[in-house]
C-alpha cells in the first residue's frame, strides 16, 4: 500500500541519472516541475539530451559519493543491473530512489499529475498501472480547465489575508467554502 504525499523537490538536493529516450521524458517532466539545481547524469547524451539538460548535463552516471549528497534520485533508461546498482547506492545512503517501470526498486512512484497552476492533483496506481494512471489524470484535465489556476490562487490568497488578521483554521476553512460554494465552483458535497 502507498501512502501519496508531495515533495517539495525546490527543498532537496536531486539527480536524474539514465540514458535515451526514457531519460528524456522524465527530464521534460522534471523541467516542468522546476526543480532548482537538478543534475542530469546521462553517460551517452544525444543532442536531445544535450539541449534539454543544458549546463546541468553530467556525461557520466554518479558516484556514491554523489549520490550521498543527494536527497532524491529519478534513474530513468538504464539496463536492470545498473539501475540496481545506482537504487542499492542510494538506499544505502538513505535517499529516495525512484527507477522508472521497475517499481521494486522504487521507494516512491511519480503519480500522474493534474496542474493547474498551484492546484496539483495526483493519480497513482503504486506503479502497478501507469496506464490507468495517465488515462484518469487525462479524463480529470478534461473536468478542470485551465481556469482553476487562478481559482486555486485566488482561495490561496483569501486564506493568507484571513491568517494575517488573525483567523483561526476554522474561520479560514469556512470562508474558503463560501467562497467555492458561491462561485459554484463544484458541486455541494455529498451527505
Amino acid at each position: 500500500m502507498t501512502l501519496p504525499l508531495a515533495l517539495d523537490l525546490s527543498l532537496l538536493s536531486a539527480a536524474l541519472a539514465g540514458k535515451g529516450q526514457p531519460l528524456l521524458k522524465r527530464l521534460r517532466l522534471l523541467d516542468g516541475e522546476r526543480i532548482p539545481g537538478l543534475s542530469v547524469f546521462a553517460p551517452e547524451p544525444d543532442d536531445p539530451i544535450r539541449a534539454a539538460a543544458g549546463g546541468r548535463l553530467v556525461p557520466r552516471l554518479p558516484s556514491d559519493d554523489e549520490i550521498a549528497g543527494l536527497r532524491v534520485l529519478f534513474v530513468a533508461g538504464l539496463e536492470m543491473t545498473e539501475a540496481a546498482r545506482l537504487a542499492a547506492a542510494a538506499r544505502d545512503c538513505r535517499v529516495l530512489v525512484n527507477v522508472e517501470d521497475c517499481p521494486p526498486l522504487c521507494d516512491f512512484h511519480v503519480p500522474a499529475i493534474v496542474r493547474r497552476g498551484e492546484l496539483a492533483i495526483s493519480v497513482s496506481t503504486g506503479g502497478r498501472s501507469p496506464t490507468l494512471a495517465r488515462r484518469v489524470r487525462d479524463y480529470l484535465e478534461g473536468l478542470l480547465p485551465e481556469t482553476w489556476a487562478e481559482r486555486a490562487s485566488r482561495a490561496a490568497k483569501l486564506r493568507e489575508t484571513l491568517r494575517a488578521q488573525g483567523a483561526g483554521q476554522a474561520e479560514i476553512m469556512k470562508a474558503v467554502d463560501t467562497l467555492i460554494a458561491s462561485e459554484g465552483w463544484l458541486p455541494p458535497p455529498a451527505k
